[in-house]
Protein backbone atom coordinates (compact mmCIF):
# COMPACT_ATOMS: atom_id res chain seq x y z
CA UNK A 1 0.00 0.00 0.00
CA UNK A 2 2.70 2.52 0.78
CA UNK A 3 4.61 1.60 -2.14
CA UNK A 4 1.30 2.02 -4.33
CA UNK A 5 0.89 5.54 -2.70
CA UNK A 6 4.76 6.41 -3.21
CA UNK A 7 4.17 5.93 -6.89
CA UNK A 8 1.67 8.07 -6.98
CA UNK A 9 2.85 10.93 -5.81
CA UNK A 10 5.97 11.21 -7.70
CA UNK A 11 3.28 10.75 -10.64
CA UNK A 12 1.32 13.52 -9.91
CA UNK A 13 4.49 15.77 -8.85
CA UNK A 14 5.74 18.17 -11.68
CA UNK A 15 8.42 17.47 -13.35
CA UNK A 16 10.77 20.46 -14.48
CA UNK A 17 12.66 19.87 -17.28
CA UNK A 18 16.49 21.38 -17.39
CA UNK A 19 14.96 24.09 -20.36
CA UNK A 20 12.40 25.33 -18.19
CA UNK A 21 14.23 25.55 -14.65
CA UNK A 22 17.23 27.80 -16.96
CA UNK A 23 14.20 29.65 -19.00
CA UNK A 24 12.34 30.40 -15.17
CA UNK A 25 15.90 31.61 -13.56
CA UNK A 26 16.20 33.92 -16.42
CA UNK A 27 12.98 35.50 -16.36
CA UNK A 28 13.30 35.61 -12.59
CA UNK A 29 16.43 37.75 -12.99
CA UNK A 30 15.26 39.90 -15.73
CA UNK A 31 11.84 40.46 -13.95
CA UNK A 32 14.21 41.75 -10.44
CA UNK A 33 16.38 43.51 -12.46
CA UNK A 34 13.31 45.38 -14.18
CA UNK A 35 12.30 46.33 -10.76
CA UNK A 36 15.28 47.16 -8.75
CA UNK A 37 16.51 49.61 -11.92
CA UNK A 38 12.84 51.02 -12.77
CA UNK A 39 12.24 54.64 -13.37
CA UNK A 40 9.08 54.88 -12.42
CA UNK A 41 7.71 52.27 -9.26
CA UNK A 42 3.89 52.79 -10.21
CA UNK A 43 4.01 51.96 -14.11
CA UNK A 44 6.02 49.55 -13.66
CA UNK A 45 3.70 47.75 -10.91
CA UNK A 46 0.68 48.45 -13.72
CA UNK A 47 2.14 47.07 -16.52
CA UNK A 48 3.37 43.98 -14.14
CA UNK A 49 -0.11 43.14 -13.36
CA UNK A 50 -0.98 41.51 -16.04
CA UNK A 51 3.17 39.72 -15.90
CA UNK A 52 1.72 38.23 -12.70
CA UNK A 53 -1.88 36.87 -13.87
CA UNK A 54 0.13 35.12 -16.74
CA UNK A 55 2.90 33.73 -14.35
CA UNK A 56 0.06 32.42 -12.06
CA UNK A 57 -1.60 30.62 -14.91
CA UNK A 58 1.42 28.99 -16.18
CA UNK A 59 2.15 27.83 -12.59
CA UNK A 60 -1.28 26.65 -11.18
CA UNK A 61 -2.19 24.93 -14.07
CA UNK A 62 1.33 23.08 -14.66
CA UNK A 63 0.38 19.75 -14.41
CA UNK A 64 -2.94 19.83 -16.56
CA UNK A 65 -1.86 22.35 -19.33
CA UNK A 66 1.78 21.91 -19.83
CA UNK A 67 3.41 23.34 -23.04
CA UNK A 68 6.18 21.97 -24.78
CA UNK A 69 9.53 23.76 -24.03
CA UNK A 70 9.67 25.34 -27.26
CA UNK A 71 6.59 27.01 -26.14
CA UNK A 72 7.86 28.17 -23.03
CA UNK A 73 11.12 29.72 -24.68
CA UNK A 74 8.68 31.60 -26.69
CA UNK A 75 6.76 32.80 -23.85
CA UNK A 76 9.91 33.54 -21.80
CA UNK A 77 10.95 36.02 -25.02
CA UNK A 78 7.93 37.62 -24.76
CA UNK A 79 7.77 38.23 -21.26
CA UNK A 80 11.03 39.55 -20.87
CA UNK A 81 10.51 41.91 -23.56
CA UNK A 82 8.29 43.17 -21.88
CA UNK A 83 9.21 43.55 -18.33
CA UNK A 84 12.36 45.25 -19.73
CA UNK A 85 9.60 47.96 -21.32
CA UNK A 86 8.37 48.25 -17.80
CA UNK A 87 11.75 49.12 -16.68
CA UNK A 88 12.04 52.59 -18.00
CA UNK A 89 7.91 52.41 -19.71
CA UNK A 90 7.65 51.82 -23.04
CA UNK A 91 8.15 55.26 -24.04
CA UNK A 92 11.79 55.82 -22.76
CA UNK A 93 13.40 52.39 -23.49
CA UNK A 94 16.83 52.96 -24.18
CA UNK A 95 16.76 50.03 -26.94
CA UNK A 96 13.84 51.70 -28.81
CA UNK A 97 15.47 55.15 -28.53
CA UNK A 98 18.38 53.17 -30.08
CA UNK A 99 16.21 51.46 -32.52
CA UNK A 100 14.70 55.06 -33.38
CA UNK A 101 18.24 56.57 -34.08
CA UNK A 102 18.67 53.47 -36.64
CA UNK A 103 15.55 54.04 -38.29
CA UNK A 104 15.53 57.69 -38.35
CA UNK A 105 12.40 57.51 -36.60
CA UNK A 106 10.60 60.24 -35.07
CA UNK A 107 9.27 57.94 -32.24
CA UNK A 108 10.49 55.35 -29.70
CA UNK A 109 9.32 52.24 -31.59
CA UNK A 110 10.01 49.70 -28.30
CA UNK A 111 6.42 49.28 -27.92
CA UNK A 112 5.38 48.05 -31.72
CA UNK A 113 8.27 45.43 -31.15
CA UNK A 114 6.85 44.10 -27.95
CA UNK A 115 3.32 44.26 -29.66
CA UNK A 116 4.67 42.35 -32.86
CA UNK A 117 6.21 39.85 -30.44
CA UNK A 118 2.66 39.29 -28.63
CA UNK A 119 1.56 37.90 -32.12
CA UNK A 120 4.90 36.30 -33.57
CA UNK A 121 6.10 34.83 -30.29
CA UNK A 122 2.42 33.51 -28.53
CA UNK A 123 0.91 32.37 -32.01
CA UNK A 124 2.73 28.91 -31.44
CA UNK A 125 2.03 28.56 -27.92
CA UNK A 126 -1.90 29.31 -28.71
CA UNK A 127 -1.51 27.02 -31.86
CA UNK A 128 -0.18 24.05 -29.39
CA UNK A 129 -3.09 24.73 -26.44
CA UNK A 130 -5.52 24.54 -29.49
CA UNK A 131 -4.55 21.24 -31.08
CA UNK A 132 -3.04 19.44 -27.55
CA UNK A 133 -6.31 20.33 -25.30
CA UNK A 134 -8.96 21.33 -27.09
CA UNK A 135 -8.67 18.61 -29.64
CA UNK A 136 -9.12 21.03 -33.13
CA UNK A 137 -7.85 19.35 -35.99
CA UNK A 138 -4.35 20.93 -37.20
CA UNK A 139 -5.72 22.23 -40.22
CA UNK A 140 -8.72 23.63 -38.69
CA UNK A 141 -6.50 25.17 -35.92
CA UNK A 142 -4.11 27.37 -37.98
CA UNK A 143 -6.48 30.34 -38.07
CA UNK A 144 -7.60 30.28 -34.28
CA UNK A 145 -4.35 31.78 -32.93
CA UNK A 146 -4.94 34.91 -34.97
CA UNK A 147 -8.54 35.29 -34.06
CA UNK A 148 -7.60 34.88 -30.57
CA UNK A 149 -4.11 37.50 -31.00
CA UNK A 150 -6.30 39.90 -32.70
CA UNK A 151 -8.88 39.82 -29.99
CA UNK A 152 -6.61 39.72 -27.40
CA UNK A 153 -5.05 43.04 -28.60
CA UNK A 154 -8.07 45.04 -29.07
CA UNK A 155 -8.81 43.83 -25.20
CA UNK A 156 -5.89 44.96 -24.14
CA UNK A 157 -5.98 48.52 -26.06
CA UNK A 158 -9.58 48.61 -23.96
CA UNK A 159 -7.72 47.96 -20.90
CA UNK A 160 -5.24 50.14 -21.15
CA UNK A 161 -8.12 52.81 -21.66
CA UNK A 162 -9.75 51.88 -18.52
CA UNK A 163 -6.13 52.11 -16.23
CA UNK A 164 -5.18 55.34 -17.85
CA UNK A 165 -8.55 57.03 -17.89
CA UNK A 166 -10.91 55.70 -15.00
CA UNK A 167 -8.39 53.83 -12.60
CA UNK A 168 -4.88 55.54 -12.95
CA UNK A 169 -4.93 58.94 -14.09
CA UNK A 170 -1.49 60.71 -13.18
CA UNK A 171 0.06 57.01 -14.95
CA UNK A 172 -1.75 57.43 -18.09
CA UNK A 173 0.30 59.00 -20.06
CA UNK A 174 3.75 57.51 -19.07
CA UNK A 175 1.59 53.45 -19.15
CA UNK A 176 -0.33 54.76 -22.13
CA UNK A 177 3.46 55.52 -24.17
CA UNK A 178 1.28 57.05 -27.36
CA UNK A 179 3.49 59.57 -28.22
CA UNK A 180 1.78 61.83 -29.75
CA UNK A 181 -0.18 59.22 -32.32
CA UNK A 182 -3.64 59.42 -31.91
CA UNK A 183 -3.86 55.83 -33.56
CA UNK A 184 -1.20 54.25 -31.71
CA UNK A 185 -3.82 52.05 -30.10
CA UNK A 186 -5.14 50.68 -33.76
CA UNK A 187 -1.63 50.37 -34.98
CA UNK A 188 -0.38 48.33 -32.27
CA UNK A 189 -3.41 46.02 -32.52
CA UNK A 190 -2.32 45.87 -36.59
CA UNK A 191 1.12 45.13 -35.71
CA UNK A 192 0.36 42.60 -33.18
CA UNK A 193 -1.80 41.23 -35.94
CA UNK A 194 0.50 41.13 -38.56
CA UNK A 195 2.97 39.34 -36.27
CA UNK A 196 0.51 36.18 -35.77
CA UNK A 197 0.42 36.38 -39.78
CA UNK A 198 4.19 36.10 -40.06
CA UNK A 199 4.23 33.31 -37.28
CA UNK A 200 1.55 31.51 -38.85
CA UNK A 201 2.68 31.66 -42.48
CA UNK A 202 6.48 30.63 -41.00
CA UNK A 203 5.46 27.76 -39.47
CA UNK A 204 3.26 25.94 -42.10
CA UNK A 205 5.54 26.98 -44.87
CA UNK A 206 8.59 25.68 -42.83
CA UNK A 207 8.24 23.83 -39.79
CA UNK A 208 5.42 21.97 -41.63
CA UNK A 209 3.38 22.43 -37.83
CA UNK A 210 -0.08 20.62 -39.87
CA UNK A 211 1.74 17.53 -40.97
Amino acid sequence: MINKLSKTKAIDMPVYTNILFWLSLFFLAIWVNSLIGTTDIKNWAIENTLTLIALLFLILNYNTFRFSDFSYALICIFLCLHVYGSKYTYAGNPFGYWLQDVLHSSRNHYDRLVHFGFGFLLYYPLYESITKWLKFPKEDAIILPLLTILSASGLYEVIEWLVADVFFKDQGISYLGIQGDVWDSQKDTAIAFLGAIVAAVFYVSYIKIIR
